[in-house]
């Protein structure tokens, strides 16, 4: 677990120095997309998974980007499964606004005839969680509905990783989707709901030996990706490229000759042009690559546990997510809730391992 003190850096290799098995689970959308660079980028993982959900855009499509990612990527070993096309109970709601038609903005992916595992996401999740018994790290960034169904096959599975980082919430903070809900929550609340109470189940009355770390927007807001950074990513790439400026024409594309700097920038640019309607600025949320980053060292974010539930029946609150801070529930903590990072060291962090990615694919 994170410690509730402030950041450390912790060890990123096992004792014997094998590599650390990663599973994600991602609906692959711009943020989920450097999500999954960030880990490519670090040597120390092992990506033993990804896990395609419906979220912001359709499941399809989700996967489709995330067997072109890898391919663009230089990766070909690394197993990608199919969600449920739908949340558990409500109807599906995409984000093409905020992530671009197919997910990742302006930027385009060269297709490729990789192919699918023959298994579902959630049989994904319990099979890796087998393979890596008591080793396994895992990430969900989008809605976790394929988690939910994961528990239900397999209800021993907190008990199977090592350590589970959510990305999703919003704790004490406004929401993103509704005043209250965050998307990954508002999405498929009853996933949300099915994945808590299976946490503590899976333990009975034993103490669980570890708790999900939960990122909301209270904390993931304040890593703001800017054009600066995007220009220190590239000059770290060694790749010349023209900054992202909020006066540009919108849809202007990257001159950046690397591949994967490119994509990025494509991206990039219509996330923060999405954020820049909002109101927020010329900037963009990475959400996910904290998680990520988070997911490798806790110790990045400072943690306070609680217990945490998901309103699923209000008219105005539906998909709100709530902890009790001062345990009037009279409940046990189920989740560590991040409540303090620091961005500098989260975007050092991200370009000492996306640049040497895209160096490697110049």
């Amino acid at each position: 677990m994170g410690r509730t003190g402030g950041p450390i850096v912790g060890n990123v290799t096992t004792p014997g120095g094998q590599r650390l098995p990663v599973f994600a689970d991602v609906d692959t959308g711009v943020d989920d997309a450097l999500a999954l660079m960030y880990l490519l980028g670090c040597p120390e993982v092992q990506l033993a998974g990804i896990a395609s959900t419906a979220g912001n855009v359709s499941v399809h499509q989700v996967c489709r980007n995330n067997l072109d990612l890898l391919q663009l990527c230089g990766v070909t070993d690394v197993p990608v499964s199919k969600g449920a096309e739908q949340p558990l109970s409500a109807s599906l709601r995409t984000a093409e606004d905020t992530h671009g038609p197919q997910g990742l903005g302006y930027a385009t992916l060269p297709a490729v005839d990789a192919q699918l595992t023959s298994y579902d996401a959630a049989e994904a999740w319990v099979r890796a969680a087998r393979a890596h018994s008591g080793e396994l790290i895992a990430i969900a960034t989008g809605p976790l509905t394929n988690l939910a169904l994961a528990l239900r096959a397999e209800p021993e599975l907190p008990r199977l990783l090592k350590r589970l980082v959510i990305m999703g919430g919003a704790f004490d903070y406004r929401g993103n989707t509704t005043p209250v809900a965050e998307w990954n929550a508002s999405v498929d609340p009853e996933s949300v709901w099915e994945v808590y109470a299976g946490w503590r189940a899976a333990w009975g009355d034993e103490e669980p030996t570890h708790l999900p770390l939960v990122l909301g927007l209270n904390l993931t807001e304040h890593i703001e990706m800017t054009p600066t950074i995007l220009s220190r990513l590239a000059a770290a790439a060694e790749c010349a490229s023209t900054p992202l400026c909020e006066s540009d024409e919108r849809g202007t594309r990257s001159t950046a000759a690397n591949p994967l700097i490119r994509v990025i920038e494509d991206a990039m640019r219509f996330y923060c042009e999405f954020h820049f309607d909002q109101g927020e600025g010329y900037l963009a949320h990475l959400h996910d690559p904290l998680a990520a980053a988070v997911a490798l060292d806790p110790g990045l974010v400072r943690f306070r546990p609680a217990p945490v539930d998901v309103e699923l029946t209000g008219t105005l609150t539906r998909g709100m997510t709530i902890a009790d801070w001062s345990g009037r529930w009279g409940r046990e903590p189920n989740a560590l809730i991040g409540v303090e990072v620091d961005p500098d060291e989260f975007f050092d962090r991200f370009i000492e391992r996306v640049a040497p990615l895209a160096k490697r694919l110049a």
